[in-house]
């Protein structure tokens, strides 16, 4: 992270080495003072409405067509509180065999992937704490040649109607537009990674 989005190395934040929803992780996003600040927080964003830091159903990912109009994520995306999730590697589901088997994903380049998420700082209304939380977004991906053989297939659907999702990654060329874009210059960049971008296979 230090050498791919330059944020300095005196940091003393942790976190487990293997993030999973509703745990702690990383993730950047566009800080007062230098272009970028990590932090950690709950992967499981909070709106600001809660009145506590767990809800009952997840909000680990965010689909992408509906961050506008769902009440867990409009705060946070009309407030252009969007974020990078570093990440070496990230895991999907593949159910072609009848059982699942793990796939992990990394960059074809070796450098780690840039996902793109939404923050959120949950304050505490009785004690005033600050919680940050955030969460991953997601796209369709039932055209990408890879990322659509990902996740369990619903047999009530035809192939092309499965709605099989996708992580967003952001590429360095596309910092800036994703981090300080309007709306409409970020939804540009709502698409799964490119094929030559992924270098992937069973776990």
């Amino acid at each position: 992270m230090e050498r791919a989005w330059h944020i300095g190395n005196n940091t003393p934040l942790k976190w487990p080495t293997q993030v999973v929803p509703r745990g702690s992780g990383p993730f950047l996003r566009a800080a007062s003072l230098g272009p970028l600040e990590l932090v950690v927080g709950l992967w499981s964003l909070i709106p600001h409405w809660s009145k506590v830091p767990r809800l009952k159903y997840s909000t680990n990912n965010a689909r992408s067509e509906e961050l506008a109009a769902k009440p867990s994520y409009q705060g946070a995306w009309r407030s252009g509180q969007r974020c990078i999730i570093p990440a070496t590697s990230f895991d999907e589901p593949n159910w072609e065999t009848g059982k699942n088997i793990w796939w992990r994903f990394r960059r074809a380049d070796g450098q780690p992937w840039g996902l793109a998420g939404l923050y959120h700082p949950w304050v505490n209304k009785q004690t005033g704490e600050i919680l940050e939380t955030y969460t991953m977004l997601t796209v369709n991906a039932d055209d990408h040649p890879l990322m659509s053989r990902m996740h369990k297939p619903d047999p009530s659907l035809p192939p092309d109607r499965q709605d099989k999702r996708s992580v967003v990654a952001i590429e360095q060329a596309d910092l800036e537009q994703w981090l300080f874009g309007s709306q409409a210059a970020a939804r540009e960049l709502f698409r799964p990674p490119a094929m030559e971008v992924i270098e992937a296979g069973p776990v």
